[in-house]
């Protein structure tokens, strides 16, 4: 077989208790389907067979998709070779589960697809680059906005980290297994949701930069509106956009619209 594919940030991972681990997390039943993304060669997929009543497995890598299902006659595993960010959620049944080994460059654009889904899955689990999980799980004070966009839609965990090591070949960083278990609703309603993420977007637009200056640049208004604006929010001006809450951007959110 084809050694990994560079262009498409392929690392195969075959450590059967980590892989065994990483299926474990996401709490898989005999009547789930479970969604798994860039299966490669098919080590995590064993794991998930082993646990669902269906895998959808999405490759994008042509000869590994038509290479497969040969691997596992007689089961219940579905492969389509596509883009996941083309793939069509909606032939999903409702509540299923995602595991996935995704390539690092992808990683962002994939939690958003499924975050901001119409079918949202119940739980999602991830092996990433340990620096994009812990960035995910961040507290005020260390927030970014995949910290904000993953964690207003699921709560984010961190589960095993995952070492360079063990991965062939060796990626340059140690990854980690990163768990979101969906939330039933938003803390954002689908209203409020273009309002909420135009005013998060706009506090990390100079995310180095103190409040007033951010949201000031952001929202193309003067320093002293910027201000006075956090303020009736609750919120210090003197600070950065990293430590809000999101309870703190839900007010600033709701103070902002006020004045629209």
């Amino acid at each position: 077989m084809a050694g990994p594919k560079k262009s498409l940030g392929q690392h195969w991972l075959r450590d059967r208790d980590v892989l065994a681990g990483i299926a474990e997390e996401a709490g898989i039943t005999a009547e789930d389907t479970v969604l798994e993304i860039g299966p490669g060669l098919g080590t995590l997929t064993s794991e998930l067979l082993r646990r669902a009543q269906k895998v959808v497995a999405v490759e994008l890598d042509g000869d590994l998709a038509r290479k497969l299902p040969g691997q596992f006659p007689g089961t219940a595993l579905e492969v389509v070779n596509q883009d996941i960010l083309t793939f069509d959620l909606r032939v999903l049944p409702k509540n299923y589960v995602v595991v996935a080994n995704v390539p690092y460059y992808i990683t962002s654009k994939i939690v958003q697809l499924l975050t901001t889904a119409v079918n949202k899955p119940r739980v999602i689990v991830l092996l990433i680059q340990k620096e994009v999980a812990v960035r995910m799980a961040a507290e005020a004070g260390d927030m970014s906005i995949l910290a904000v966009s993953s964690q207003v839609f699921a709560k984010v965990r961190l589960g095993e980290i995952v070492p360079a090591a063990l991965f062939t070949p060796p990626p340059k960083v140690d990854s980690q297994v990163v768990i979101l278990e969906m939330r039933p609703e938003p803390l954002v309603s689908s209203e409020n949701e273009r309002a909420f993420f135009r005013i998060v977007k706009a506090g990390f637009s100079a995310k180095r930069k103190k409040l007033r200056t951010s949201v000031s640049s952001g929202l193309h208004i003067s320093k002293p509106e910027a201000e006075e604006l956090l303020i009736a929010a609750g919120i210090s001006p003197e600070n950065r956009a990293e430590d809000l809450s999101i309870e703190d951007w839900l007010r600033l959110t709701a103070e902002a619209e006020k004045r629209n």
